[in-house]
């Protein structure tokens, strides 16, 4: 089976990270709240480019290919720069930043910093992302896990000397985002040196007619779309989250004790689930109905393999949450001595912390359908979770304060309503083409002479059939 790298963003980010700033006492709050919020905006802009990852997966099988996604992945970070330096340097981040989010400015004035500061970011994370997605394809996963790994030691050996160098009297925001550099850095040049070394030579100049022929910059545009479109509902999840949680607090000291609460439980709370969502790549590294996929190995996996393996997942991930943030005093001591907070602070966590127990439920079912969608090529129809979603969240923004749900509790609470949307809606995709694959098998089977053609070639067959009726429908 696919070695899976467990090690997801938020962790990687913020318990190295803002443990730097965490250590500053007199604004530590204030510090983790500016530095919540650049990081939030932040991963709005790079979270669709990292989703290119599996546009490499699914479609670069040539040295062509790949300078296709190089292009679109350049391209999209030059933009990303862009919109970085607008919004730090204009009166368009004046306005998204202090106004919209009721912070004073203190806090606004730091946050834009900390944005311009991750202006080059999304270039050098994308250029990852997409060696990454290529590397996984060959099952070369041990070197994408490797890397992540690679990436937290770099950020907590930085965070380590630059807390003893004079940036915290300079420009203490810096320690955080340099150690996030120099990982993401490291990261990029392991996925890179592995690329050259064990793939570059060994696939085509163009791709043959047998995996469809080189591929277009417009079919990768139209298959990484809808999941840059989801990704990005997701990344704008906590920046919505922010910023209703803080104006519903009127912006005062309690809003930015709230935004900050959310900016330390967000990487604890996502570390026992965060890496299901990479449980999208099994199907289409081994599913056989995928006509790019090349087995490896005398031992096929399975649709049958896959579900297991993922069944088995989700219960480590179940028993990890619950374990980790329903023992008493377990979660508060990961938070005071992981990140750095005192107690009275961690105590205001542990509800927040307790609510994300329950979203590795929603998150396997996308995960596992978003994969099998992947392989069909389909991903135009995971369209509407996206909108389902950010709907979802705002209603429940609005509505819970009513009920006396405030804080950090009301940005977390609202977040698993957004995540059981997307999920029911990516279910009821995944029955409507199912239903459509199975009406032209049934039909497949009235065609004259049917007997003659393999059961296995017939149902590759009627998938494809149903597959390319649901694109042209698209279209």
């Amino acid at each position: 089976m696919l070695r899976i790298p467990m090690v997801n963003e938020g962790a990687r980010m913020y318990q190295a990270l803002n443990r730097g700033l965490a250590g500053f006492k007199e604004d530590a709050v204030e510090m983790l709240a500016s530095y919540g919020l650049a990081y939030s905006l932040m991963k709005f802009f790079t979270g669709p480019m990292s989703d290119f990852k599996n546009v490499g997966l699914v479609f670069v099988n040539s040295k062509r290919d790949r300078g296709c996604a190089v292009l679109c992945m350049a391209v999209a970070g030059s933009m990303a720069f862009i919109i970085h330096v607008l919004i730090a340097q204009t009166d368009l981040g004046y306005y998204i930043i202090n106004k919209l989010h009721h912070v004073d400015d203190s806090v606004g004035n730091k946050t834009r910093r900390a944005f311009l500061y991750l202006a080059t970011f999304p270039l050098l994370d994308a250029m990852s992302w997409i060696h990454a997605g290529i590397l996984l394809k060959h099952k070369y996963s041990v070197i994408v896990g490797s890397a992540s790994i690679s990436d937290v030691i770099t950020q907590i050996v930085f965070v380590s000397v630059l807390m003893h160098s004079n940036l915290p009297c300079v420009e203490p925001l810096l320690i955080p985002i340099l150690a996030l550099y120099m990982g993401a850095l490291v990261r990029f040049v392991i996925v890179g040196l592995g690329y050259y070394y064990n793939i570059h030579d060994n696939i085509p100049d163009s791709s043959g007619v047998d995996v469809g022929g080189d591929v277009t910059i417009g079919k990768m545009l139209s298959f990484w779309w809808p999941l840059a479109l989801i990704l990005a509902t997701q990344r704008i999840s906590r920046p919505i989250v922010n910023l209703f949680v803080s104006r519903d607090l009127h912006g005062s000291s309690v809003a930015t004790e709230a935004v900050a609460v959310l900016t330390a439980t967000y990487p604890v709370g996502h570390l026992p689930y965060g890496w299901l969502t990479e449980l999208r790549a099994i199907y289409p590294a081994f599913d056989q109905t995928n006509p790019s996929n090349k087995l490896t190995s005398d031992t096929p996996v399975t649709k049958t393999h896959i579900k297991k393996f993922t069944a088995c997942c989700l219960a480590i991930s179940l028993t990890l949450c619950f374990v980790v943030f329903w023992t008493p005093h377990i979660s508060e001591m990961i938070l005071m001595n992981v990140i750095g907070v005192d107690l009275a602070f961690a105590d205001l966590c542990v509800l927040p912390l307790r609510i994300f127990s329950f979203f590795p439920l929603p998150v396997i079912v996308r995960s596992h359908l978003t994969g099998w969608f992947m392989t069909l090529k389909m991903t135009f129809v995971l369209t509407p979770s996206s909108v389902l979603r950010i709907i979802v969240l705002i209603t429940s923004l609005v509505m819970l304060p009513s009920i006396g749900v405030h804080g950090a509790t009301l940005g977390v609470g609202s977040l698993l309503a957004g995540f059981v949307g997307e999920s029911i809606m990516v279910a009821l995709a995944a029955c409507y083409v199912y239903q459509k694959q199975k009406n032209y098998e049934r039909a497949n089977k009235l065609v004259e002479g049917e007997e003659s053609v393999p059961p296995s070639e017939v149902c590759s067959r009627t998938q494809k059939d149903a597959i390319e009726e649901l694109q042209e429908e698209h279209e």
